[in-house]
């Protein structure tokens, strides 16, 4: 919204410069965009008549010209401009004069004739872009007065940048409202008198669609002069609010929407055929519009039609066949209501708008029309002449405000000041709402010209913004802090995150939505049922809600691996997705947090010491223990849809579940074209913030006691099922059985395994003598025979 300065001073003139205005419009919510003066700076220009006007003797496109610049003696100035000529009111810088552009007027001579001044464009002021010759002024232009006077050149263009909820201010009105309410300052709105009618001339009105347009009002003029010049006044506050002069019944029309913030249309009276309809568009319905675009009107559209043809899209654009032109001579005027949701986003659809459009889809005050329309017609009797017939006016069910409460004491907790009810009373008189005072309550109800008034929040925003934004005091928060307790069974999550950096693991963060296709490849989710969908995703390919956190992590391995990054470990803990009908705290839908890593390329980086080996599944089982450490781990064979069969386990503690590990699918690994499988794991992020809470056991003092044996087994027998029978069955001095090697080949028979074994004896009151020790290991290979049919190795 662009408005000049000085117009709208002449409805209320705080005692404010331009720039206390401007920030005190800001901190009240009307930003102020921009604030520019209308002209540059520059003096001693003031307007002058021509007197007489000779060629110049030795120059063909000069003339010298004698002009009366008020100083009671005619003045002498060579001009080359193509219009100048006797009789003209036009600009004229003195001797001295200092023009845009850091240009200072001198007496000198041009051709041997001595020039004392000069004669100036717009574009010389400083006021325009371009100019064709001299800035003609008006007839009546007073000679000798200062150019800057005479034209307002003192004058700013203020630009706001409102927000959608506060049509109320694409006004001088709305905001001269808004100026009085935050300043104070008394306020001297438009003065509408009541324009008789003169003649009897009136076309009838017919709302069609009365929801989509509660309120028509319409006036027949006649004997107007559409030839009419525009005021010089007019023009310019017009051109200082961003709009072009036209003629002068399209001007007056702008004028008044801008002054009063009503948009109006003007139909040719003698083009109209019987009533005035205000419907909706009939089927196959077109019309050519103002812009020369011809459209097909869909079905929502309200049109303004007489009983033959459509003559206008509501509140949007007017049609060229019915509109006025400078041989028009009689006037339809129009002044109406049609409800936001009517109008809004009918312009954009057919690709353009209009300043009607942008006001009537925000709102526009259907108190005011009947004002707008006689305010029209006194600027058009008054500039155009003319004879007025009586207003029309047809109304269905306007819109009701309904009265909104307010609680002093919930204002003041919001907003955290001792406001009290007779302050919030007198803010609100100020905005001119009607309330009725309960108490220390209030029952306001909104003016017409507010739509943005529906909730208690609405009011104590209105409070906040006239009590002014940067008056509100902003202490530091203080609170009583208390030290959390933290539980030595729970592992803080930046420690667990801080334990797999210092391992050499990067950590990354992916968005929770990713490909269908990562869902099918890594979870076997490839039924639509299985899918958790987006119904409105932000990129097509980030359609699904994830149920793994794999697919990122190999996305980011892909890029890394164009980027040359050869070694790559990365891990991500986020949440992910899953339908269950019993899950809380959304309904329907378990969302567990999980920590997934990734590693790839060399097992240490390349260096002196690096023997090259690329990294593996028992490198990465040695991260995910340490991570867990103290707690005993258990891994068994898996079949996972992302992972390799035969290299890939499932993760145990105390007999649950937590997660998986092992190589990417071998499948994968070519859909994805990577050069080798990377080695992933996934698991319960709350598992690994649990934590073993140390327990005292007694340290032994005496020497531990080492055997090695080695046994043939079947190939096919896990080691964890050896382990598992062994220690059911183990004697109580042995504290620890490990492997050391695992053999296979000549002197093994076919389909047998030799496992080295390694056991620890010790006890804590004595030192063992040979004899238990004997026994201890007779035992343990006895169980081994028996459980598991094993053979000591020859």
């Amino acid at each position: 919204m662009k408005f000049s300065e000085s117009w709208l001073r002449t409805l209320v003139d705080p005692k404010l410069t331009s720039e206390e205005l401007s920030h005190l419009l800001t901190m009240a919510g009307l930003e102020v965009e921009e604030l520019d003066p209308v002209a540059p700076a520059f003096d001693s220009v003031v307007v002058a008549h021509v007197l007489e006007v000779v060629k110049h003797p030795d120059a063909d496109r000069l003339n010298v010209c004698k002009v009366d610049t008020g100083s009671g003696t005619p003045t002498t100035i060579v001009c080359g401009a193509p219009n100048v000529a006797v009789g003209l009111k036009v600009p004229c810088a003195l001797p001295g004069a200092q023009l845009p552009g850091d240009f200072t007027i001198k007496i000198a001579k041009v051709r041997g004739i001595e020039s004392s001044g000069m004669l100036c464009s717009a574009k010389e002021l400083g006021i325009a872009e371009e100019a064709s010759g001299l800035l003609i002024l008006p007839a009546d232009a007073p000679v000798g007065q200062s150019i800057r006077q005479y034209l307002d050149l003192d004058d700013n263009q203020f630009e706001l940048k409102l927000t959608p909820n506060r049509a109320d201010c694409l006004s001088l009105l709305g905001i001269a409202r808004e100026v009085g309410a935050i300043t104070g300052a008394a306020t001297s709105l438009p003065v509408v008198p009541e324009v008789p009618a003169t003649i009897a001339d009136m076309r009838a009105i017919v709302l069609d669609a009365p929801e989509a347009c509660p309120l028509y009002c319409g006036r027949v003029v006649k004997a107007v002069n559409a030839k009419a010049p525009t005021p010089e006044w007019m023009k310019r506050r017009l051109e200082r609010s961003g709009i072009r002069a036209i003629s002068a019944l399209v001007d007056i029309t702008n004028y008044v929407m801008l002054e009063l913030g009503q948009p109006l249309h003007a139909f040719d009276n003698t083009k109209l055929e019987g009533v005035v309809h205000a419907r909706l568009a009939k089927p196959e319905e077109k019309l050519l519009l103002l812009n020369e675009q011809t459209i097909a009107v869909d079905a929502d559209i309200l049109m303004i039609a007489d009983d033959v043809k459509p003559l206008a899209m509501a509140g949007i654009m007017g049609g060229e066949e019915s509109g006025i032109t400078l041989e028009t001579s009689e006037l339809f005027l129009e002044s109406a209501f049609f409800a936001p949701k009517a109008i809004a986003g009918r312009a954009r659809r057919y690709g353009f708008g209009s300043d009607a459009s942008h006001r009537f889809e925000r709102g526009v005050d259907f108190g005011g029309a009947r004002r707008a329309i006689e305010r029209a017609t006194q600027l058009i009797l008054e500039i155009c002449g003319g004879q007025a017939g009586p207003v029309v006016e047809a109304k269905a069910a306007l819109p009701v405000r309904q009265p909104v409460r307010l609680r002093t004491a919930r204002a003041e907790k919001v907003l955290g000041l001792p406001l009290g009810a007779e302050r919030i009373a007198g803010l609100f008189k100020g905005l001119a709402l009607s309330f009725e005072q309960q108490g220390d309550d209030f029952l306001v109800t909104p003016p017409s010209w507010r739509f943005d008034m529906e909730i208690e929040e609405d009011l104590i925003e209105e409070i906040a913004r006239l009590y002014g934004y940067d008056n509100i005091p902003s202490p530091a928060p203080r609170g009583r802090l208390k030290m959390q307790l933290q539980r030595e069974a729970q592992r803080p999550a930046f420690r667990v995150r801080q334990m797999l950096a210092d391992r050499g693991y990067q950590e990354v963060v992916n968005f929770a939505f990713v490909e269908a296709g990562w869902e099918a490849d890594f979870a076997a989710k490839t039924e639509e049922a299985d899918l958790i969908r987006l119904a409105n995703p932000i990129a097509s390919q980030m359609a699904v809600m994830r149920s793994t956190l794999f697919g990122g992590l190999i996305a980011n391995l892909v890029t890394n691996l164009k980027r040359k990054q050869n070694r790559v470990r990365l891990f991500e803990v986020g949440r992910t997705f899953h339908r269950d009908a019993a899950a809380q705290p959304v309904q329907g839908f378990h969302q567990p947090w999980k920590l997934s890593g990734l590693a790839f390329g060399g097992a240490l980086p390349d260096g002196w010491a690096s023997d090259g080996r690329k990294v593996d599944f028992f490198d990465v089982k040695g991260d995910i223990e340490a991570l867990l450490a103290p707690a005993a781990l258990r891994f068994e064979k898996l079949a996972h849809p992302a992972l390799h069969p035969g290299r890939a386990a499932r993760i145990l503690v105390d007999g649950k579940e937590i997660g998986c590990i092992g190589e990417l699918h071998p499948e994968w690994v070519q859909k994805y074209e990577l050069t080798a499988a990377p080695v992933l794991f996934e698991l319960a992020f709350d598992a690994l913030k649990a934590v073993v809470v140390p327990a005292y056991a007694e340290v032994s003092k005496f020497p531990a006691v080492v055997r090695d044996l080695a046994v043939v087994v079947d190939r096919d027998l896990a080691l964890q099922a050896l382990f598992d029978g062994l220690k059911k069955d183990l004697p109580a001095l042995v504290i620890d059985l490990q492997l050391f090697d695992v053999y296979a080949g000549k002197g093994v028979p076919e389909n047998k395994k030799s496992l080295a074994l390694r056991v620890v004896m010790q006890d804590t009151q004595r030192t063992l003598q040979d004899s238990e020790v004997d026994v201890a290991m007779q035992h343990v290979i006895a169980c081994l025979d028996k459980t598991f049919g094993a053979q000591l190795r020859a």
